[in-house]
């Protein structure tokens, strides 16, 4: 039987679109691994009724608060209703579509420790695509990221992330509200700059997919949509791309924004 882990002084924030089932498995997960929090937010981005009954059903279940919403506002809007209703220091955000794995727990409490004993760091990142490159170890499996804005490659500038985190709750006090009306890939770029541009500090879990997975099902798949230009792997858009990336990230970086907005 695992050993119950209560964080008292930390919320879960989950923002949830049309995912419910999805929803439910991230529960489980949690609940399996014996990982309890103060509280538990779920922020929603005006799903379907189906969803939205179904969500309803999950409270005979599980204890959490639903953030609602009349109209769909995109992930701007649904980070920034779903953090206004935390209401303990700390925030563990997580999207519905991640499994926490075995072991989490512990990973989870000493990200937590890191942020009571390192007053200058803002958040501790436990998943990524890929290893953030510049790091420094610290402990207990966590590395200190390291940004320099003349160390190369792009690979340096994706330092904050909207994958599963743990940050301080005055999080937006610091970085400012999450950009909305626009679409998530731009919403994560800005914030991403912001973090930059305000001297941000992060922790990064070496085991980047040994905490959560990230699992869509045919059933409930991604609700992220990209476009041709992001996917193509014609030799000439490839290039296209990766002189628009170059231009678009230091750019980013000394306005806060990317080269287009729309």
């Amino acid at each position: 039987m695992n050993t119950r882990h209560y964080f008292e002084d930390v919320s879960l924030l989950v923002t949830h679109y049309n995912r419910s089932k999805s929803l439910e498995r991230l529960f489980v997960s949690f609940e399996r691994q014996g990982c309890f929090f103060r509280e538990i937010i779920v922020s929603d981005d005006c799903s379907n009724e189906e969803h939205l009954r179904f969500i309803e059903k999950l409270r005979a279940n599980f204890d959490f608060t639903l953030v609602s919403a009349k109209q769909n506002g995109g992930l701007g809007s649904n980070m920034n209703k779903g953090q206004d209703a935390v209401k303990t220091p700390y925030t563990l955000y997580v999207q519905e579509d991640f499994i926490a794995l075995d072991g989490s727990c512990l990973h989870l409490q000493n990200g937590r420790k890191l942020l009571e004993e390192r007053a200058d760091f803002d958040m501790v990142r436990f998943y990524a695509y890929v290893n953030y490159p510049f790091l420094k170890p610290d402990k207990n499996g966590f590395s200190e990221m390291v940004f320099k804005l003349w160390s190369p490659g792009l690979d340096k500038f994706p330092y904050y992330s909207d994958h599963p985190h743990l940050r301080r709750s005055t999080f937006t006090d610091k970085f400012g509200r999450y950009p909305e009306g626009l679409s998530g890939d731009k919403t994560e770029f800005i914030m991403m700059m912001s973090f930059l541009r305000n001297s941000g500090k992060a922790f990064f879990f070496n085991d980047y997919k040994g905490v959560f997975e990230q699992a869509n099902t045919a059933v409930e798949p991604s609700t992220m949509k990209r476009g041709f230009f992001r996917n193509s792997s014609n030799v000439f858009i490839v290039f296209i791309r990766t002189i628009y990336r170059y231009l678009n990230y230091y750019f980013g970086y000394l306005s806060g924004r990317p080269l287009w907005l729309s």
